[in-house]
């Protein structure tokens, strides 16, 4: 009989478990993350410099990156690439010219179960070579790697096939190692700078999805100090420099019609003291009408 009952209060304990958590995933909007594809010319160009096995191991490494730095980002409930040909094969459809985009069957195309944004992600430009460095005199030589990477990120609205974002972001690293046996040879360079570069592209693209479609809010106001709902795992580190802007009316394109977001008004500016799992600290540096709910902006 206490066996019995210590199953029945487990069962309910873990039954509650599942119920909070449901909860919490229905109060997330739903994200669709596609795998990362190279243009069709960076494919040649690599074929023919011999670097399709490190174009590879970054496209790998990026689609698995670019999922976990999205749910770092505790704004998204994030849906497996291998769900979303469906709203794929929908999108290159509506973008073929047939379809008019002022018909709303158009916007029912892109629909898929749950999943209110998408983000496409395109490989545009590959790089991988090596430079070498001789010391006159000594015989020691110096491999120093470069590795360049440039993404296109295409953010969706699904329900509505509307792009709302088309961000393009470049990065370049360099690994240097000393060569001890004077001779170069490209596999003492080991496959960490490939991991790396693809480890921060998918942050800047997780990151930048996370602010076009929640950007950074202050929680609360204390004194000189505020709170802001961005934490560990985003691009949030002490010492930046943040703009708060007061949000304003909306702003219609006069020629289009279209929507451009609200007027953002500056209103202050923070300096970041303090980065938590899910939150951070700022110590306000001028304030000229900081509240709850004001937009954060990085200050460039």
């Amino acid at each position: 009989m206490k066996t019995q009952t210590i199953r029945k209060i487990s069962f309910l304990s873990f039954a509650l478990i599942l119920f909070i958590q449901a909860s919490l995933w229905a109060q997330k909007e739903t994200i669709g993350v596609t795998d990362v594809k190279p243009t069709q010319a960076i494919l040649q160009n690599v074929d023919r410099a011999g670097k399709r096995i490190s174009l590879d191991r970054v496209l790998q490494s990026m689609n698995g990156q670019l999922i976990d730095r999205m749910n770092a980002t505790r704004k998204f409930q994030v849906v497996a690439r291998n769900d979303l040909d469906a709203i794929l094969k929908e999108q290159d459809f509506a973008s073929s010219g047939n379809v008019d985009p002022n018909d709303k069957s158009a916007a029912q195309q892109f629909k898929i179960a749950g999943v209110k944004y998408l983000v496409v992600t395109t490989v545009d430009d590959f790089q991988d070579y090596n430079e070498v460095a001789t010391f006159q005199g000594t015989g020691r030589s110096a491999t120093k790697r470069v590795i360049r990477l440039s993404c296109i990120g295409k953010i969706y609205d699904s329900t509505t096939g509307k792009l709302l974002e088309s961000t393009n972001f470049q990065i370049s690293n360099k690994d240097v190692s000393e060569n001890k046996t004077y001779s170069v040879r490209d596999g003492n360079l080991n496959e960490d700078l490939l991991v790396a570069i693809a480890r921060e592209m998918s942050g800047k693209i997780a990151n930048r999805v996370a602010d076009v479609i929640f950007p950074p809010k202050v929680l609360s106001k204390r004194g000189k100090q505020i709170t802001i709902n961005r934490g560990d795992g985003t691009d949030i580190v002490a010492g930046q420099i943040w703009n708060v802007f007061a949000l304003g009316e909306e702003l219609i394109d006069p020629d289009t019609g279209e929507s451009l977001g609200r007027e953002e008004i500056l209103i202050g500016k923070v300096k970041i003291i303090g980065v938590l799992p899910k939150t951070s600290t700022a110590e306000i540096i001028e304030d000229l009408g900081i509240d709850k709910e004001a937009v954060l902006r990085k200050a460039l």
